[in-house]
Parts: structure tokens; sequence; C-alpha cells
């Protein structure tokens, strides 16, 4: 088993930063990609961003793109996601996602299908 620790998440004006940090623990862990899906009220969950373990290739929903930046730190199991720039519309609960049994899950990292643990989630809350 994998777990996954969000931090980060918190209350911050409109065009304000955050900085998200996941930790993955458990047994060894070997992952193929990380990233980070989002949830607001009333809304479906969405993609944001995700990055590839070993050559860091990262992807970003189109909304996102230029104000948030993913990255990993191999050696701490972590990932972060920078947040700049943030509108009200970023308000929403931030999931961490990590993708490990490839031969099994969605080869599409843009899909929830594609991972096979979430964490617990962390509130962002964007005020204007």
């Amino acid at each position: 088993q994998v777990q996954l620790v969000e931090s980060g998440g918190g209350l911050v004006q409109a065009g304000g930063s955050l900085k998200l940090s996941c930790a993955a623990s458990g047994r060894t862990f070997r992952g193929v990609a990380m990233g980070w899906f989002r949830q607001a009220p009333g809304k479906e969950r969405e993609f944001v961003a995700a990055i590839t373990w070993s050559a860091g290739s990262t992807y970003y929903t189109d909304s996102v793109k230029g104000r948030f930046t993913i990255s990993r730190d191999n050696d701490k199991n972590t990932m972060y996601l920078r947040m700049n720039n943030l509108k009200p519309e970023d308000t929403a609960v931030y999931y961490c996602v990590a993708r490990t049994a490839v031969a099994s899950l969605s080869s599409n990292l843009y899909s929830p299908a594609a991972y096979d643990y979430w964490g617990q989630g962390t509130q962002v809350t964007v005020s204007s």
C-alpha cells in the first residue's frame, strides 16, 4: 500500500500564491507518475497537472498553464504544486494521485483512471 499525504492548502486572496506538497510513503514507492486533481462544490473532478517520476515530463490543464508548476523530489518521494496568480475559480479540494500499477490502469494521464492511489485532499480557497 502507498499512502499519499497532502499539505499546503489554505485561504488566499486572488493573485496570491500557495504551494501544495504530497508525500508518498508506505511500501517502497516506485511510482510511474503523480499528479493533482481538483473538485469544486457542485462540479466534477478535473485534472490539474501531472509529472512522470523518472523523466519529469509535465502535463497541465489549459486553465492553469503559466500559473501552476508541478515538480518532484525523487529522493523525498514528494511532489509539489506551486500555484501563482490564483483566481477564485481555482477554489476546490485538491487531490494528490499516484500511478504505480501501470498494467491495470489507463495510459491517459489526464484521466482519473490512470491512477491507483489518491490522497485525502486539501482545501484551497481563493477569495476575490
